[in-house]
């Protein structure tokens, strides 16, 4: 490996640079929307049940869908940022042109995750038409739903990233 250039542990991609954004992208507004809401349904059945000592019955139920949106929908976020967990041992020893090649079949693979799990959310969605939630009078597609928004999202991140990647390898 004389001469081979080695990627940086903790070096940020060029191409990063054109994924990064604060609050401005549609998935992040929607997220953050969704994760204050969580936050005011959990202080709402804090505060019902330990000060006025009679819970709402409507916000566990609501508490626990909306955590499960915000994850869905946050995704999108973290598969920009590039920041879901993952494995950076190997890839950072390796040289520069094949450490791009590994992430990028890595970037492949989970467009196929994320491409099939939108078509089970989509086929869940479709199952779960008249369900009711429990407590809320709301359907369950709504959730499955926001799960499908979210898959989507991170799917085409994905695919953002992994032509970004590739259009890096052609250099």
């Amino acid at each position: 490996m004389a001469g081979a250039t080695v990627a940086p542990a903790m070096a940020a991609p060029p191409e990063e640079a054109a994924l990064r954004f604060a609050l401005r992208a549609p998935e992040d507004v929607l997220a953050f929307l969704v994760f204050w809401m969580l936050a005011v349904t959990v202080f709402l059945q804090f505060f019902t049940r330990y000060v006025l000592n009679n819970s709402l019955p409507w916000t566990e139920e609501g508490a626990r869908y909306l955590l499960i949106a915000v994850a869905f929908l946050g995704g999108g976020l973290a598969v920009r940022r590039r920041a879901h967990i993952a494995v950076e041992f190997v890839h950072n020893y390796l040289p520069l042109g094949a450490s791009n090649a590994v992430l990028l079949v890595a970037d492949l693979v989970c467009i196929g995750f994320y491409a099939y799990a939108a078509w089970l959310a989509w086929l869940m969605v479709g199952l779960m038409g008249t369900q009711q939630m429990a407590v809320i009078d709301l359907p369950m597609s709504w959730l499955y739903a926001a799960v499908l928004a979210g898959l989507c999202v991170m799917a085409l991140r994905s695919v953002q990233s992994a032509w970004l990647r590739f259009q890096l390898r052609r250099r």
